[in-house]
């Protein structure tokens, strides 16, 4: 017989058992999380000021710069005429990737932009080497694009007064220099407007656009007096191979229409702007850049490209005969680079904003200041470190290097789209791939082609930045990740 006077036997408590590495690897952080996070960092809040328009300003800011005013210069001796064949390929690459950008900004509105899409959708690791990929996205990018301001700053002070930054002082080593100060500059510059708040750095950027956009349809318009056929007789003269080697170069160019969605924290009504905005400065961009392609190249021989980085100011200068309008195109440029620097370095700090919010990063890239709603640490360190990077090393090596940095994490949100459409179907998205999964299947197919089109060299590169973030991982943010942190039940 029982005993009635026994206590009732309790059951058994054992501690739960700890996730394995495998797990711990592959943790993956909820989308609610992720979006009630929104805006918090260390010691106050980012501030929610843009919208849809500053939104698509700032994309296009952040792509509308480098790629057509000094990389065209680059990629026009891989492809020959076939380089407005190299944009247009480029630019359905970026579209692809575009369309599952759109769904994710809408659904995740948040600043790490496709590093937090991959922790909501593939894991900790994952979204780790995604991260790292958008570090040298965006870090490199802003140094390849302050490189090209100072070409153009050189052709403005030539045309102006007659006086030129000495080589040594306006070219990294290897391109004839010591140290790239123009290069330098700028990068400071836009610190300054971003240590003054988004909304600040935001209205400057767009009044950049505008000179930019209206500098570019000034060139098309002079440039196509020039334009002789015959420069467009042998359009391939590199074959296929030098299509696509041009069009891997010139993905550097289509970059920044995801800026936007590093803005997912700080728009009024992200949902809803964010996928609108990428989508819409992505058609913009495009547009303009097949059209001064092929004005370029039908007013110029394709062979004598590789001779300057300023390249269209000198067909300005050499269709019209004198030097006013070139110089009149450099000021033009001054800006509209300028913008680039601002916009990119601005998304460079909130994805890191992102990562050392989750504990991947070191806590001073998430603290904000009070006053200004912006982490004026982060800004600070990021600037000083791309600006060196940008006085050090050639373009063409950032370029390229920035190119693979992108595709793999472009790559990536095309299958973050179609695991979080299996994973959570019934989240609320503002915005939806249509033919889902061909299309992310597509975008990722775009990506490894073009990567596998970037120089020997280039992979090396991107194998030693992977393996330095790797290890980067396993000593530092594995350990202090906050998803690894035990939940209070658990203490």
């Amino acid at each position: 017989m029982l005993d009635q006077g026994a206590p009732p036997q309790q059951p058994s408590r054992t501690a739960p058992a700890s996730p394995g590495p495998v797990a711990r690897l592959m943790r993956r952080k909820p989308v609610e999380h992720l979006v009630a996070e929104g805006g918090q960092g260390e010691g106050g809040s980012l501030r929610r000021s843009l919208g849809l328009w500053q939104l698509t300003m700032i994309s296009i800011g952040a792509t509308l710069g480098t790629g057509i005013f000094v990389v065209l210069g680059e990629a026009v001796p891989k492809a020959g005429p076939a380089v407005t064949l190299s944009f247009v390929i480029a630019g359905l690459t970026a579209l692809f990737s575009a369309l599952s950008y759109a769904e994710l900004a809408g659904t995740i509105p948040v600043a790490g932009s496709s590093y937090s899409y991959a922790y909501a959708t593939m894991g900790e690791l994952i979204a780790w080497i995604c991260g790292w990929c958008l570090v040298l996205e965006y870090g490199v990018s802003v140094a390849a694009v302050a490189v090209g301001w100072g070409e153009y700053l050189n052709e403005l002070l030539d045309g102006t007064i007659g006086v030129t930054i000495p080589d040594a002082l306006s070219a990294p080593p290897g391109d004839g220099g010591v140290f790239n100060l123009p290069a330098l500059i700028v990068v400071v510059l836009a610190m300054a407007f971003l240590l003054g708040g988004a909304r600040e750095s935001a209205r400057a950027n767009t009044v950049m656009v505008a000179v930019k956009i209206l500098a570019l349809v000034l060139f098309c318009a002079i440039g196509v007096q020039g334009f002789r056929s015959g420069n467009y007789e042998h359009f391939m003269p590199l074959g296929m191979a030098g299509v696509s080697a041009a069009g891997a170069t010139l993905f550097f160019s289509y970059i920044g229409f995801d800026a936007a969605s590093t803005a997912g924290e700080e728009a009024t009504n992200a949902q809803r702007d964010l996928p609108r905005a990428i989508m819409l400065s992505l058609v913009i961009v495009t547009a303009l850049y097949v059209l001064v392609a092929a004005v370029a190249v039908g007013a110029k021989p394709w062979q004598r490209f590789g001779d300057s980085e300023a390249a269209l100011a000198q067909i300005m200068r050499e269709v019209t005969g004198q030097s006013f309008w070139g110089t009149l195109l450099a000021f033009c440029a001054v800006i509209a680079i300028a913008s680039v620097v601002l916009t990119v370095l601005y998304g460079q700090t909130r994805i890191l904003f992102a990562m050392s919010r989750d504990g991947l990063m070191p806590k001073v890239f998430s603290r904000v200041h009070p006053r200004t709603g912006t982490p004026r640490a982060n800004t600070v360190i990021v600037s000083l470190f791309c600006g060196v990077l940008a006085a050090a090393i050639p373009l063409g090596q950032l370029a390229d290097a920035t190119s693979i940095g992108t595709l793999f994490a472009f790559g990536l949100v095309n299958i973050a789209v179609v695991v979080l459409r299996r994973t959570r179907p019934d989240m609320p998205r503002t915005f939806r791939v249509p033919l889902s999964p061909v299309l992310p299947a597509l975008g990722l197919a775009f990506c490894v082609w073009m990567m596998g089109s970037l120089s020997a060299v280039t992979w090396v590169v991107f194998g030693v930045w992977m393996a330095v973030g790797l290890v980067f991982y396993f000593l530092y943010g594995h350990r202090r990740s906050r998803l690894a942190a035990p939940a209070p039940s658990e203490k």
